[in-house]
């Protein structure tokens, strides 16, 4: 039984070349939903965004390209390719895309 899906396995991969940008829309492609786990990858055409929430797990995001307005807790952070951002559980939490970008989200949420 595979865990993972969506995803290639047993090669070498540019993980951002999985999910494409489309004009004016938010892109996704999971490559895990468990109850304590999920992994998603994510393109925004620049001016979307996810609006503030918040969640019942942990989440990190890597920013793959491109660059992202990450709110926390009230503080807007830039966080641009190659560098990464956790957001606590329960803590409102939103990013906008002033420019494209793409991400990979990994939310571990506590079992229940």
């Amino acid at each position: 039984m595979e865990l993972m899906k969506n995803i290639p396995f047993s090669e070498a991969l540019d993980i951002g070349a999985l999910v494409d940008y489309e004009e004016g829309r938010v892109v996704s492609r999971t490559l895990a939903q468990k109850p304590t786990v999920n992994v998603t990858l994510f393109a925004f055409d620049s001016g979307e965004g996810i609006s503030s929430h918040s969640s019942p797990g942990d989440a990190f995001v890597h920013i793959l390209d491109g660059e992202a307005q990450v709110t926390v807790g009230g503080l807007t952070h830039t966080v641009s390719a190659g560098q990464c951002i956790a957001m606590p559980a329960n803590v409102p939490h939103g990013l906008e895309a002033e420019k494209q970008f793409k991400m990979m989200l990994v939310v571990v949420k506590p079992e229940k």
